[in-house]
Order: C-alpha cells, then structure tokens, then sequence
C-alpha cells in the first residue's frame, strides 16, 4: 500500500475504485450504480451531457439486472474481457453509454502515457537555445522526436520530394 501510495496520488487511488465498480469478476460483485455514476460526474464531466448523465443511471440500472444473468457475460475476468463481450453480443447497442464510459477507462492509460510522453520530450528539446522555436515547429519537432522509430526510417529524398510537390521553389536542393 505504502507503495501505490508513492506512485499515485489520491485523486488516482479515488479513480481506481471508482472505474473498480465496472470490474465484472466475481459476477460484479463490486457493480454499484452509484459509484459508477459518481466516476462519470468526477472525472468525465465533458464527455457526458446532463441528459446523458440521467440516461446512463437507467441504463446502469436495467445493465445490473440484464448483463449479469448473460450466459455469455458471466466469468469475465477483466473490463477489457467485458468490452469485447458487450460488443460480441450486442449489448454494446443496448448501453451505449456504458460501452463509452468503459472504452474511456481503457484508453486512459494511453492517453495519459503519450501525454507525459509528450512532456519529457519537451523538457529535452525545449532547452535555453530552442526557447525561441515557434509553437508549428515546436509541435512538429516533438512529433519526428518522439516518433523516432518512425522517423528512422525516412528517407532524406523522400523528403526533398514531398517539400517540392508542396509548390515550386526557386532553388534546387538535389
């Protein structure tokens, strides 16, 4: 515990439980509409209108009854299991903004890792003699910097190619 609570601060630890009620083991046992309904008001207040926010209690309400009883629904041993079961059999269509806020969980640690992705590379290219770069090149530069394994394997006349078809230049570069 002492551990998580190094790496992680509490507004993290909070958004664990919180996504936790989502989790389908033990037949959602920990599945409580009012949790869900809280992560959703804490952490994704401009992914889900107010009338959305109404709609999803309904449907986390029919889901408690609907989804555990599913043949195909049961023994799942994670939200990423429960995703592909949803979309398998349709329910997917049926709660919609259930599937959206589990396809939100899962991608944040994603997002969350090229943004800080993003961050460190800043903090090495952005030094005192870059300071002066504009935000387009800045942007850019970030992008060929962390994107290096893609960036390798360009071609310098593949490049020269692509600057001229963008329009005609009075110099030649090859």
């Amino acid at each position: 515990m002492q551990e998580l609570n190094n790496r992680f601060n509490e507004q993290i630890i909070e958004f664990l439980k919180s996504s936790a009620a989502l989790d389908p083991k033990n037949n959602y046992k920990l599945f409580s509409v009012e949790d869900i309904c809280l992560l959703v008001d804490k952490f994704y207040p401009e992914d889900f209108s107010d009338k959305e926010k109404t709609y999803l209690r309904f449907q986390l309400q029919h889901y408690e009854l609907d989804v555990p009883s599913h043949p195909k629904l049961t023994n799942m041993s994670s939200i990423v299991d429960l995703c592909q079961g949803l979309v398998e059999t349709e329910k997917s269509t049926i709660y919609p903004l259930i599937d959206r806020l589990i396809r939100l969980i899962l991608t944040l640690s994603v997002s969350t890792t090229t943004t800080e992705r993003a961050f460190s590379a800043m903090k090495i290219v952005k030094t005192r003699l870059h300071n002066w770069m504009e935000d387009d090149f800045l942007a850019n530069y970030l992008i060929v910097y962390i994107e290096k394994e893609i960036a390798e394997r360009f071609i310098i006349d593949m490049i020269i190619d692509d600057f001229y078809s963008m329009k005609e230049r009075r110099a030649q570069l090859n």
